[in-house]
């Protein structure tokens, strides 16, 4: 069996998120996001991560560094370590983000 094939549950984080976490290694995460319309992801930033948000489905509010976009189905960001980021989803959509190194606080939660 390959060692490096997970399959996880899609977990309700409560107000119209939820998320799975997908394949990773000890530099590397993939994370599947949806969104309920009007869900919000809170603005934060990461200290030691970098991470790509590619939209899969939707349209999304990003605010980014105080500035706002507008993003559809086929966009991507990318968020540099220590850069301030959020959204409000518009119209149900999913996102697949992609961490680097992995983030172990979403591993232990």
């Amino acid at each position: 069996m390959y060692q490096d094939f997970y399959k996880t549950n899609l977990k309700n984080l409560g107000n119209g998120l939820k998320r799975r976490i997908l394949a990773h290694s000890e530099n590397l995460m993939t994370v599947y996001m949806e969104f309920d319309e009007e869900a919000i992801a809170d603005t934060h930033s990461h200290d030691n991560h970098e991470q790509i948000t590619y939209i899969l489905e939707g349209e999304f509010e990003f605010t980014v560094n105080g500035e706002k976009y507008l993003c559809k189905a086929g966009d991507s960001l990318y968020f540099a370590k220590n850069m301030s980021h959020g959204c409000k989803c518009i119209k149900k959509g999913k996102l697949l983000d992609t961490f680097t190194p992995q983030r172990e606080d979403l591993l232990s939660n």
